[in-house]
């Protein structure tokens, strides 16, 4: 439906929407249109493929994901805005990983829930859209919907998709976080960006699992940020020793990517290092008790994987930690733990260990 807006001029809107949005905390904000059938292309080869594993959310919603008209009715632009995450003061991930005694936490997750953050800011953003016009409905997402923020955000000339088919920008690196404002106003759209990834194959190479299968084509099955926090049920073996100390996400790809030369770290308070998650030791997180998870991590994105998840990926940190009685009697500790699920990782370590 299109909307007969005159007393809107829609490009002194889109201007005011982005120094809006960057005044809110967004270090970037972009417009983007909502053809994306290219990308529902390719979306709906990898969901053949089985690409996605167990994440039946994915293959439920389909082409929806690429017809944002179909999830938001009279959706006619899609406003996408780009958050940085990297806290400051963080312990580098090569030492982390280096030190098998250390748990690596992707380094998205060391701080609070970022989808409450974005949401209250893009929720602020789209009070200042209604006054301006008020016209305009809105609905904000944050990881939160059939969407393909990735894509979206390309259009809106924030970054260009990287072979490991995370958002890239030359001015910023991809520690950031997306936001998507659906808006039935017709503003006027960016130019999507270019692909600057050239021959670099850094990502593809580093992979400890081999998860990026193609260039812009990964096997989620294969990816462990999937096997630690997506996964249900139990690890496959065989991924198990290739996982290393990597307990929660893995940041492996972005770790080589020669463009993060150019990330900066976030100012915000609400990513700050919490529970010094950035460098602490497995047997230590392995020691915490299910009320402790649920005090410490309340407020985390890594909450929402439980007490039972948790210990069974820090088992498999713990199998691929060096042997030590501090190592061996942590797993011990832990072998009688009443889920099956937990005892089943505990003993594989254990084995590790024999």
């Amino acid at each position: 439906m299109q909307y007969n807006v005159p007393q809107v001029d829609l490009v002194e809107l889109a201007a005011r929407i982005k120094g809006w949005g960057k005044a809110l905390g967004f270090q970037s904000v972009g417009i983007s249109d909502t053809e994306l059938g290219a990308a529902e292309t390719g979306l709906l080869q990898w969901l053949a493929e089985g690409h996605h594993g167990t994440m039946d959310y994915m293959a439920k919603h389909g082409a929806k994901r690429a017809r944002p008209p179909e999830l938001v009715p009279d959706t006619l632009r899609v406003i996408s805005l780009r958050m940085n995450y990297y806290p400051k003061g963080t312990r580098e991930t090569p030492a982390v990983l280096a030190d098998g005694e250390s748990a690596f936490i992707s380094r998205y997750a060391l701080g609070r829930d970022y989808h409450k953050v974005l949401r209250n800011r893009m929720q602020k953003l789209v009070g200042q859209i209604g006054a301006a016009a008020p016209q305009a409905t809105c609905r904000v997402f944050s990881d939160s919907a059939p969407v393909l923020e990735v894509e979206l955000a390309r259009r809106a000339n924030l970054g260009w998709r990287g072979k490991h088919t995370l958002l890239l920008s030359r001015e910023h690196g991809s520690y950031f976080f997306l936001g998507e404002i659906f808006i039935n106003l017709p503003l006027p759209v960016d130019v999507p960006a270019d692909d600057h990834c050239g021959t670099c194959s850094a990502c593809i190479d580093i992979c400890p699992t081999q998860a990026i299968v193609a260039p812009y084509r990964l096997d989620a099955r294969r990816c462990i940020s999937y096997l630690t926090i997506e996964l249900k049920g139990s690890i496959p073996p065989e991924l198990r020793p290739l996982i290393g100390n990597r307990i929660y996400g893995c940041d492996d790809c972005q770790m080589v990517c020669p463009w993060n030369r150019f990330a900066q770290t976030t100012a915000e308070p609400d990513f700050a290092v919490r529970n010094g998650l950035d460098d602490v030791a497995l047997v230590e997180l392995f020691a915490w008790s299910e009320a402790e998870f649920r005090a410490r991590l309340a407020g985390s994105p890594i909450y929402r994987i439980g007490h039972e998840h948790w210990l069974r990926n820090i088992a498999v940190g713990l199998g691929n930690a060096p042997t030590t009685p501090q190592v061996v009697g942590a797993l011990q500790a832990r072998a009688g733990h009443p889920s099956e699920m937990v005892r089943e990782h505990v003993a594989w370590a254990l084995q590790r260990h024999a």
